[in-house]
């Protein structure tokens, strides 16, 4: 008697201890809803807003959505000086995010297992999902902020309410509000972008075209192209996406092209290496001082000279052209006219200036700027707080 009590207690603590392990080792996702109200659409004024941990993507003009090893979590209102607890969250286990982009109110999520997760932004529930092919990305490598895993999403571009995702020999072009796979294509393994104008571009080897709405491919070649050509995208939004113009080499010419008609327009003002686009200006940053020129015709439109001297253009967006001064100064003047809309010094309170600008987004009238030590390495943030945002 005493023998089968010992083997049933036996039993029974393995059976606890494969429960346990269960719960512990077993694929699981935890979602927490949104519980209160959406957060306002922001008011505050042209200036620093403050400093925080996370890299956030603007989501709606209302949400800031995060990225972390496991989880993707959200918090609003976009003004507000801190992060705040979570207005939602999702997490997963063990898979890890390797990507994040938006499309209206639609956050899509990438994970090393393959799976797409689309979420509500405005609830965090799960609007569709999808499995798919393993990424090229193993796991995770936003680093602390997650800046990487939402403004540079491996192999993920949105235009036209679609969300495009590389995969492993091909591209699946997805509906963002529905989950439904519009068009699939064969393709090089790396990373596309899209254009303005419609277009879906894979830059390896010989590049590629395709129509957004269909994936149809579309034949097209700089005039004068006979031994092969290179293309960069230029003005782009997060995740290389909707792309204002690109920029092809062939045989070490340069020539820029506007792309946010049907077909590609050449653009001279964008054969310079160092210059960018927002709307019908090309603008470019030379001896200290900014110029813009028609991206139509070449000629001269404004130039903005400053003192101290400009360090670099931060991305654009329509109708406003940000850069930094060398003593970190945020510059923000109207791309049609030069006008100074604001400045201010990129700091929080009494926080210092010496650092160099790692990951910048622009999107509905924030700049946020992750903030590195000077000739560090990738992980060698200014500061436990390095990302910035302000309003311009």
């Amino acid at each position: 008697m005493r023998k089968w009590l010992a083997a049933l207690a036996v039993a029974g603590a393995l059976a606890a201890t494969g429960l346990v392990a269960y719960r512990v080792f077993a694929p699981a996702e935890v979602s927490a809803l949104a519980s209160g109200p959406y957060p306002d659409t922001p008011a505050a004024p042209p200036g620093v807003i403050g400093s925080i941990a996370a890299a956030p993507l603007i989501v709606d003009g209302r949400l800031r959505v995060y990225a972390a090893t496991r989880q993707v979590r959200a918090d609003g209102p976009v003004d507000a000086r801190t992060q705040r607890t979570p207005y939602w969250s999702y997490r997963r286990w063990p898979a890890q995010v390797v990507g994040v982009v938006a499309v209206g109110t639609t956050v899509v999520s990438r994970w090393s297992d393959g799976d797409l997760v689309a979420l509500d932004g405005r609830t965090g529930r799960i609007s569709w999902r999808s499995s798919g092919r393993l990424p090229k990305a193993t796991g995770y490598d936003g680093g602390t902020t997650g800046a990487r895993t939402v403004y540079e999403p491996d192999g993920m571009a949105t235009a036209g309410g679609q969300v495009m995702v590389r995969e492993a020999g091909q591209v699946r072009a997805f509906d963002a509000a529905t989950g439904r796979v519009v068009w699939r294509i064969n393709a090089t393994d790396c990373d596309g972008f899209t254009t303005a104008g419609g277009w879906y571009v894979v830059p390896c080897g010989i590049p590629q075209f395709y129509e957004l709405s269909t994936g149809q491919p579309i034949n097209w070649a700089p005039p004068g192209a006979t031994a092969g050509f290179s293309v960069e995208p230029v003005g782009c939004g997060a995740a290389l996406s909707e792309c204002a113009g690109m920029r092809t080499n062939s045989g070490g010419t340069l020539r820029g092209w506007l792309v946010e008609g049907a077909a590609p327009v050449a653009a001279p003002a964008l054969d310079a290496p160092n210059s960018t686009v927002a709307g019908d200006v090309v603008v470019a940053v030379g001896n200290g001082e900014v110029v813009a020129r028609s991206v139509r015709d070449n000629t001269e439109i404004w130039r903005w000279r400053g003192n101290p001297n400009i360090a670099e253009l931060l991305p654009m967006e329509m109708g406003a052209v940000h850069f930094l001064t060398a003593d970190r100064q945020l510059v923000t003047v109207d791309a049609a006219s030069g006008r100074e809309r604001s400045r201010f010094v990129l700091a929080y309170g009494r926080e210092r200036t010496h650092w160099v600008p790692g990951h910048v987004a622009v999107r509905d009238g924030f700049v946020t700027v992750e903030r590195m030590v000077p000739a560090a390495g990738p992980e060698d943030y200014f500061s436990v707080v390095p990302i910035i945002i302000a309003r311009t």
